[in-house]
């Protein structure tokens, strides 16, 4: 047997397996480099989900019988829709959970039952599931959802953490295309007692002798959540399984965006006198008339319990790390992993919640450490404190009163970044309007409060 060959039968097995247990149907042109055997191929485009025969006393909902428990009850209702989405310099076949990427974010607590409801309108040319990844039930629930109809399941919540939820593979074909294509999301899930306070470890001198200062923070911080993916897509925007087959990414994106987390034009005006003006290596969302889409800083106050929920949604490892800083704790289930480490490595469909403190005023980029994954797209700037000395400017221009802690009392931080407030959570000085959002989801978010700062920029006095 021949090298070709022999390529050519190895494609088409693990296609093969691929689409039996994952639910991916290849098609043609996905496979052309693979080569022309049409009969596997009809195979494999044949194929459906993974396919999942019960009982029906077992296939039964339990959600009668949960939400009569006595527990607390929270629901979470998606529509499955497919939408065009902005990438850079053009746009892409999205598949999103409630025309947004990642979809909408569940806090629960421990122990409380989740009602996931999945709705996929009439129009909708494919059928879609959710797989919750925070639940522990038989994966029969997570099945396709036909256009036209909803269905629901329920759960309780029994882990804390944080926990990946996507469109299921469970009799549903192409998985693969509808996850890396926008649909997935996260769950967080607090612990029943709480969180736990922060303990960084430093070193005082005094009379010339060298010893250890511990500092005790309280549980509250201020959250963010930053979740990790990858794009293939082709050069008219959809997907490219090929690709994602050679793990040959498009692009790096953290919460669906390439470059979300950077300066942009205001900052340019701000600090460097010129909108026009760059002052960091990539501003791909420069302009106000880009919207919810125009790139947007995240902001913390110096010396502030700051806990961060990240999630690896995508295909590669996600090696975390922020420039300047070290992570001061690690906590993965409920149980802490690490403390003071420069970098934590996630897997795919693998999370953690990061705790640490900014210690000095100053700009830090939050990085998958894969030099290509930064260069992608992978890179996410925290301001901490006033590194610019802009108070006294905007004291000046009538914009402040008195001094703040961090800019978000002025700009406030991007909504895609900011999790629902749950246990422990310090409330964000102020909420703008920042997402892969199509507008309809983007106006709900100025309609609960959310600043569109493309509206409110051009009204403010000259910086």
């Amino acid at each position: 047997m021949n090298k070709r060959i022999s390529m050519i039968l190895t494609v088409a097995t693990v296609a093969v397996v691929g689409a039996a247990l994952l639910g991916s149907n290849y098609s043609q042109t996905q496979l052309a480099a693979a080569g022309d055997d049409t009969s596997v191929l009809d195979k494999i485009h044949a194929m459906g989900g993974l396919q999942l025969v019960m009982p029906e006393a077992f296939a039964e909902s339990p959600c009668e019988m949960l939400e009569s428990s006595g527990r607390t009850v929270v629901e979470l209702d998606l529509i499955g829709e497919s939408v065009e989405l902005p990438t850079i310099g053009g746009t892409f076949h999205a598949m999103t959970f409630s025309g947004q990427v990642p979809g909408p974010t569940l806090r629960v607590t421990q122990g409380d039952v989740v009602k996931m409801t999945l709705t996929i309108p009439d129009t909708e040319l494919t059928a879609h599931g959710n797989d919750m990844h925070s639940s522990q039930m038989s994966s029969a629930n997570f099945g396709a959802v036909q256009p036209g109809e909803s269905a629901a399941y329920c759960y309780i919540a029994e882990a804390a953490g944080v926990y990946k939820y996507h469109c299921s593979g469970v009799d549903l074909a192409a998985m693969d295309q509808h996850v890396l294509s926008g649909m997935y999301g996260i769950a967080i899930v607090d612990p029943l007692n709480g969180y736990k306070k922060l303990m960084v470890e430093k070193t005082k001198i005094e009379n010339g002798v060298v010893s250890l200062d511990r500092t005790i923070y309280d549980a509250d911080a201020l959250e963010f959540q930053l979740q990790y993916n990858q794009m293939y897509l082709t050069e008219v925007g959809t997907y490219d399984m090929v690709a994602m087959m050679g793990h040959q990414n498009t692009a790096t994106v953290v919460n669906g965006m390439q470059f979300g987390y950077v300066p942009n034009g205001v900052h340019n005006a701000i600090i460097k006198g010129n909108e026009n003006s760059n002052i960091f290596v990539a501003q791909p969302w420069n302009g106000l008339d880009l919207k919810q889409y125009q790139a947007q800083l995240l902001y913390v106050e110096t010396d502030q319990h700051v806990r961060i929920f990240v999630e690896n949604q995508g295909n590669e490892p996600v090696f975390f790390h922020i420039v300047g800083e070290i992570l001061d704790r690690v906590v993965q289930g409920n149980r802490v992993q690490s403390a003071a480490t420069e970098t934590w490595l996630l897997g795919g469909s693998q999370n953690m919640i990061v705790d640490l403190v900014f210690d000095e005023p100053g700009t830090y980029a939050a990085v998958n450490h894969d030099y290509a994954a930064i260069y992608s797209g992978a890179a996410t700037v925290f301001v901490a404190g006033d590194p610019f000395g802009l108070n006294d400017r905007l004291i000046a221009a009538g914009i402040l009163e008195a001094p703040v802690p961090s800019y978000a009392y002025v700009l406030g931080n991007p909504s895609d970044a900011v999790p629902p407030m749950g246990m422990n959570s310090i409330p964000h000085p102020a909420i703008n309007v920042h997402g892969l959002y199509t507008d309809e989801v983007a106006q709900m978010k100025i309609d609960n409060g959310a600043i569109p700062l493309w509206e409110v920029v051009p009204t403010l006095p000259p910086f």
